[in-house]
């Protein structure tokens, strides 16, 4: 992969274009709130979505709605797309494909397996087209508060030209290497969260069957040394049964299918991983997959 872009003017002076607007193909859960952070800082954002209420409320937030992908590609030089899965995203950047012209980036925030990141990147290189595989570290409420990480791949130019977008919604952000690397640190941050978040909730389910008082044993654990960030973040939602969704449950269902894939391909265990599945698996049977990733805790009570 080439490192370098085919930029006519410095990184400096693309990304600081006065009123130049910044298009979003995807206006759900995490493309509203990246919408919301870009038009905070100033930001103008014209978007494009199938549902036409995401797009009502993408007008709400001040934003424009863009009559077809065609038409935001045309006004638009750098463009987040936020969407299901890396065969969505292909599908869009087929579409749009003959309408692309040298100097724009696509900052890819979708969460997909890395192969189909750097199938991204191989189309877009001969198109002068960047393409960073961007992943965001955090749930729909973290990314409204500006508290998500970028992990991104692809080239160096283009993840220093997209410096001032990443420092509108991120604390922190990193190119962590080439096309798909990004994909594949998002896919191990995950494995570690979601694990966290099934064994809070057998904890907390395990304290119930003990008929310990569970706002206590919460208070507990988050004292203790079994301590992570997701007890603060999804502790309250799990004894509260607030499934309202900051990140869907089927969602992550997705993400662990992606990891046990790429582990097969490198020879990777992921034993816990597996079983981690056959829980979001029942849950999602159970009709849970449209709630917050939280709802795990109705498989261990009975779901």
């Amino acid at each position: 992969m080439k490192t370098s872009g085919p930029p006519t003017t410095s990184s400096e002076d693309r990304s600081s274009r006065p009123g130049e607007p910044i298009g979003l193909v995807g206006v759900g859960l995490v493309g509203r709130a990246l919408a919301e952070r870009l038009l905070g800082a100033g930001f103008g954002v014209v978007g494009f979505d199938l549902d036409p209420s995401c797009l009502d409320s993408l007008r709400a937030l001040g934003g424009q709605a863009a009559a077809s992908l065609t038409d935001l590609v045309a006004s638009c030089r750098r463009i987040f797309l936020s969407l299901p899965n890396g065969d969505v995203v292909q599908a869009v950047l087929d579409q749009v494909k003959g309408r692309l012209r040298s100097g724009q980036v696509f900052i890819d925030t979708t969460t997909g397996g890395p192969r189909s990141a750097v199938e991204s990147g191989r189309m877009l290189e001969p198109l002068g087209v960047a393409y960073l595989d961007a992943a965001i570290c955090g749930n729909s409420e973290e990314l409204r508060r500006g508290e998500v990480l970028v992990v991104a791949g692809g080239p160096a130019p283009a993840f220093e030209e997209c410096h001032d977008v990443f420092a509108t919604f991120a604390r922190r952000s990193w190119r962590v290497g080439d096309w798909g690397d990004g994909s594949k640190m998002k896919l191990t941050t995950n494995l570690v969260l979601g694990l966290n978040r099934a064994v809070l909730a057998e904890g907390l389910s395990f304290a119930g069957a003990l008929r310990l008082d569970p706002e206590l044993a919460l208070t507990v654990l988050r004292e203790s040394s079994s301590y992570s960030r997701v007890m603060d973040l999804k502790g309250r939602k799990m004894l509260a049964r607030d499934f309202t969704p900051q990140a869907r449950l089927s969602q992550h269902l997705k993400d662990v299918r992606l990891m046990l894939e790429a582990g097969a391909d490198t020879g990777a265990k992921l034993p816990l991983s597996d079983q981690h599945r056959l829980l979001l698996e029942q849950a999602e049977a159970a009709g849970l997959g449209g709630l917050d990733n939280s709802a795990i805790i109705e498989v261990f009570r009975g779901a």
